[in-house]
């Protein structure tokens, strides 16, 4: 991960004791003057409490710190639940000597459990002395659960009006589902902007790429992607040029932190591209992906490397879209393993196999009724996500 510092932040990252290993838990992003900051969060209806107070806040458009917090995620915790998110707000705040209602508040972890407040206080002003422009590597490391590595993404542009910059950092390896997708999502740009115009663009983006990816199907209650502008570039978004420029940038970011989430999911070995075509309508060839991309049977076949492809029609076929199962065409890779509904063999499946050993793959879903299509990305379904999940508390 080569991650730039972004003009006009600062971050840090340390130990604060929330984590029983001891490894980083607590991470700051700080903005030397207010940015302008677009969000968008979980559609679960169970939401944590840092969700509800960063959607009280965000309306105003503006802010100067974003504190965050793994090991725990302050959700299902009652009012005290929101008085503790409250308060690792007025920690950051104070420390940092900005108003506590221009600092807003993330939290990931294990769900039901108090948020340990009391370390997240005392660490509040180490944390404001660590920061520092580079500091963004230690934030990201201080944001992960059970993910393998830290994953982040800078992107620099030239316009007529000037060079700007935009680094993203992202956690999320499990609990991923397209109704955001991913867990935790910081975007970070030097351009000069309101929030006004960043909210289309962040959900443009995150609909070509956090709500486009699957792990297992499941949606978090923690899910949160907030997008700042500091303006330290001095280019403003809306700038002949720049705004296309922006939104072709902050679309290549998302997407590659979203692709990185599936290749680090919990316990996988493969991240494969379900592709619908042919669909009577996009909304069919979403739910076939949908319905493809989630299914236990297929996921757990791709682990095995096991071209089981009537797994792949079946569930095609319980998605409730319209098609003609005598019309389908099947490719794993280059490989076309069924023609007009049927099995092309097992001289085919063998080489569907070879393909199906591979790190990363498309499946090709024809249906020849129309001109809808439909992409997610999804992960195998191992051994390892079952233990990962099943000690996941202890």
């Amino acid at each position: 991960m080569q991650l730039l510092s972004c003009p006009g932040f600062a971050a840090a990252g340390l130990a604060a004791g929330i984590k029983k290993n001891g490894r980083k838990d607590l991470g700051l992003i700080f903005c030397e003057r207010p940015a302008a900051v677009a969000g968008l969060f979980t559609r679960n209806r169970v939401q944590a409490a840092p969700v509800r107070l960063d959607r009280e806040r965000i309306p105003r458009g503006r802010c100067r710190a974003v504190i965050v917090n793994s090991g725990n995620a302050n959700c299902c915790t009652g009012e005290e639940g929101d008085r503790r998110a409250r308060r690792m707000a007025r920690a950051a705040a104070q420390a940092l000597g900005v108003a506590e209602e221009e600092v807003l508040v993330a939290s990931t972890g294990v769900i039901g459990e108090p948020l340990p407040i009391d370390c997240i206080e005392q660490a509040a002003p180490a944390l404001a002395a660590a920061l520092r422009p580079e500091g963004i590597a230690d934030f990201a490391e201080a944001i992960l659960t059970t993910d393998r590595v830290p994953k982040g993404v800078s992107v620099e542009r030239e316009t007529a009006s000037g060079r700007f910059r935009l680094t993203g950092v992202v956690k999320g390896a499990g609990m991923i589902r397209p109704d955001l997708a991913t867990l935790l999502c910081f975007l970070l740009t030097d351009l000069a902007a309101e929030a006004e115009a960043l909210r289309p663009l962040l959900a443009e983006g995150a609909a070509r790429s956090f709500n486009r990816i699957t792990v297992d199907g499941d949606t978090s209650t923690n899910d949160t992607v907030l997008l700042l502008a500091s303006g330290a570039s001095g280019v403003g978004l809306a700038a002949p040029g720049v705004r296309e420029a922006f939104r072709e940038a902050l679309g290549e970011v998302m997407e590659r932190l979203a692709r990185w989430v599936v290749r680090d999911a919990e316990g996988s070995n493969k991240v494969v591209d379900i592709v619908v075509r042919g669909a009577a309508s996009e909304a069919d060839a979403r739910r076939i992906a949908e319905a493809v991309a989630h299914s236990p049977l297929v996921k757990t076949a791709l682990f095995g490397e096991d071209a089981n492809w009537g797994r792949i029609l079946a569930a095609a076929g319980r998605s409730g879209a319209e098609f003609d199962p005598a019309a389908v065409n099947l490719y794993v890779g280059p490989v076309q393993i069924v023609a007009g509904g049927a099995g092309c063999g097992k001289e085919a499946e063998a080489a569907a196999t070879e393909v199906l050993r591979a790190e990363a793959f498309p499946i090709v879903i024809e249906l020849g009724r129309g001109p809808g299509t439909a992409s997610l990305v999804t992960c195998d379904l191992s051994i390892d996500y079952v233990k990962i999940n099943a000690d996941y508390r202890s």
